[in-house]
């Protein structure tokens, strides 16, 4: 059983994200580390990129604040391959096309492969395009993590067919962000999913709250949020990894009662 399946049996997963980087790649790794004690399942990490389309204002700064600390593509690397001898759970990139593409894209899976991290998130690789990236994913392990939101309707089970890891559910349209409440039929998408394959679904976008983590557990396979979490490390900066923890300690909490 890989990490991945691992991280999602027999309970609701809460995986939190952070920009990796930021504000420093020492602080990112003390975060990976407390996050893990304090419960999450899974853990995503954005690498940092000066056009991160899918990103709402307060991811978008977290990329400038790391690029500005001199966070690049290999040492985020090298640290995630230094956490991944204490971290035990998943751990998945979150990154574009033109990242992998500079670094290149055998090289990037490759060292993916050597530092632990199990999956990739590409939010700017359309479905129909990933096959310029699935031939060297699986050479070297590493789970495209497959993207359904509002608009897919009648793709959702074509997408889902072809899912590994985990499919990440889009709960809102436009860009990653925190927002007061969540309309979209989650259920519903989660239910066209799960006609189709057994890869667990988690729902992320907007998510921020324990109230919002636990239903939308409830009607899936766990919660993800990103920017509540990124919010915490820009307003504490450098000191920020114990307010992080508590708040996972929290999320995780509301998951395990979705699960009840």
């Amino acid at each position: 059983m890989s990490r991945i399946e691992n991280a999602f049996q027999g309970q609701k997963a809460f995986i939190p994200f952070v920009t990796g980087g930021d504000p420093t790649l020492d602080i990112t790794e003390q975060l990976l580390y407390a996050m893990e004690e304090a419960g999450a399942d899974l853990i995503e990490i954005g690498i940092p990129f000066s056009d991160p389309i899918a990103e709402g204002v307060v991811i978008q700064e977290a990329n400038k604040r790391a690029l500005s600390a001199g966070c690049t593509t290999d040492k985020l690397f090298d640290m995630v391959k230094r956490a991944r001898q204490r971290v035990t759970v998943p751990m998945v990139f979150l990154t574009y096309l033109n990242p992998i593409y500079t670094y290149g894209k055998e090289r990037f899976m490759k060292s993916c492969r050597e530092c632990g991290v199990d999956g990739i998130i590409v939010p700017d690789m359309p479905f129909e395009e990933k096959g310029e990236l699935l031939e060297v994913c699986e050479e070297y392990g590493v789970d495209i993590i497959s993207l359904i939101a509002p608009t897919s309707k009648e793709r959702i089970r074509m997408i889902a067919g072809e899912a590994k890891g985990y499919i990440y559910c889009v709960s809102s349209l436009g860009v990653t962000g925190v927002r007061s409440e969540i309309k979209t039929d989650i259920a519903g998408m989660v239910k066209l999913v799960r006609e189709t394959t057994k890869v667990p679904c988690a729902v992320g976008f907007g998510i921020s709250t324990p109230e919002q983590a636990r239903k939308m557990a409830e009607v899936s396979d766990g919660a993800i949020v990103g920017s509540a979490i990124v919010k915490i490390v820009a307003q504490y900066g450098k000191d920020c990894v114990p307010y992080v923890a508590e708040y996972v300690r929290t999320m995780k909490a509301s998951c395990l009662q979705a699960g009840r």
